[in-house]
């Protein structure tokens, strides 16, 4: 029982570091991301960020969840470096890239992932429209209308 208080008061200073980050920085889509990835974290069995600095793993979270939503380029929005993320911390880069690719690893974190992309990446993500036709893979705007229909229909009673 004395883990359950002990988790729950670990994420809840999780949550509200990497919010006060995302408040700053970033944007409410990267905040709610961060939260949902804490909440993640702390169902496992062997809740991670149990041991450690606390500082290391609010960092490795917004490090982890900005690296597969293109956070370190420029040309995007929002943008914020490694570098802004350690240093509000008061991480080293070194230790909260590694712990962020032991997040990523943990719960096989990509581009465009289904559950932790942002809304904007989710919109730019190249694979909603691309099915598989006699072993290719085809836009599926490419195709007759017809065909295009079908898989509409499939694709709704899946959900």
């Amino acid at each position: 029982m004395r883990d359950k208080v002990l988790i729950e008061e670990k994420m809840q200073k999780l949550i509200e570091m990497t919010a006060g980050f995302c408040d700053e920085y970033l944007d409410e889509d990267y905040k709610q991301l961060c939260e949902k990835l804490i909440r993640k974290m702390s169902r496992k069995r062997n809740v991670p960020f149990l041991s450690g600095r606390i500082e290391i793993w609010a960092a490795a979270i917004v490090y982890a969840i900005g690296s597969i939503n293109f956070l370190f380029d420029q040309s995007f929005e929002p943008y914020a470096s490694g570098d802004d993320i350690c240093n509000y911390f008061g991480t080293s880069k070194s230790t909260t890239s590694q712990k962020a690719k032991i997040i990523r690893d943990m719960f096989k974190l990509g581009y465009w992932d289904r559950e932790f992309s942002t809304s904007h990446m989710m919109q730019s993500s190249p694979f909603p429209n691309l099915v598989m036709v006699n072993g290719l893979i085809v836009d599926k705007r490419s195709l007759p209308p017809e065909i295009q229909e079908l898989i509409r229909q499939k694709e709704s009673r899946k959900k």
